[in-house]
This record gives C-alpha cells, structure tokens and sequence, in this order.
C-alpha cells in the first residue's frame, strides 16, 4: 500500500468514526434543549471540520483536531471558504467550543485542552474577525 492509498484508508476509517460521532452529538445538543435550526447548524458546522478540515492533508481524528482550530479559523477557513464571513466565524466557534465540551465529557479530550480552546477563540476572535473584514474588502491584501 502506497501512502495516498494509506492516507484514503486512513481518512475512511475516521469518517466512519466521525459519523457515529455525529449522531452522539447531535443526541448530546436536543439533551441540551437546542432548537433544531441551532442543532442543525452546529452539526453541519463540526462536519465540514471534522471530515473535510481535519482530512485536508493529513488524517486527523477529530479527538485531536483541537489543536488545528487557530489555523482552521484564523487562515484556512478565510482563504478557502467561499461562505466564510464575520458571522460564519462567530457560528464556526461556537460549534468548535460544545463539540469539544461533547469530547471532554466522552473523556476524549483533557479539560486543559477545552480551556486553551475556549482562551484562544477569546483572545483570537477580533484578529479573525479582521482578518475577514480585510480579505472580504480586498484592501491591503499583501498585507494579509
């Protein structure tokens, strides 16, 4: 097996994990009391993390894509999104935060790791909302 066939089996293997993970989060937000819009936008939201950012280049299992948040919303959701907007952040982020909140309650994240989570979109959220505003104006686009 040649490693684009490892990585193809690889990603397989992880999106059959991400559905099931999917149907347990979506059962974890209706035990929350969320309406079926905001249940619906979050799922949606998660699986384009988990199955099209996290398998980009490399197959990362959603348990340890935590880490690539930063990146995810702070660059290549902005760059490679053609629906990316100050909104769609907003929205990506808080989806970020309750599924990483659904991992650590599983037991397969650390709660250190839900907390840098939740400081980083705190501390980094004016910077991507910019960084947006900027790449949407098309000014100063060297720059960016």
């Amino acid at each position: 097996m040649n490693e684009y066939e490892k990585y193809e089996d690889d990603c397989k293997k992880i999106r059959t994990a991400n559905e099931k993970l999917l149907v347990e989060f979506e059962t974890w937000l209706k035990s929350a009391g969320l309406s079926e819009n905001t249940i619906s936008k979050h799922l949606s939201n998660i699986d384009f993390y988990i199955n099209d950012y996290l398998l980009y280049e490399d197959a990362i299992e959603a348990k340890d894509g935590i880490q690539g948040v930063r990146m995810f919303l702070g660059y290549w959701f902005i760059r490679k999104v053609m629906w990316a907007s100050q909104t769609s952040i907003k929205s990506n982020a808080a989806s970020l935060k309750k599924f990483y909140a659904f991992l650590l309650e599983k037991g397969l994240i650390e709660q250190e790791d839900l907390i840098e989570l939740e400081e980083t979109i705190k501390d980094e959220m004016p910077e991507w909302l910019a960084k947006i505003k900027q790449y949407d104006d098309q000014s100063d686009i060297e720059d960016f």
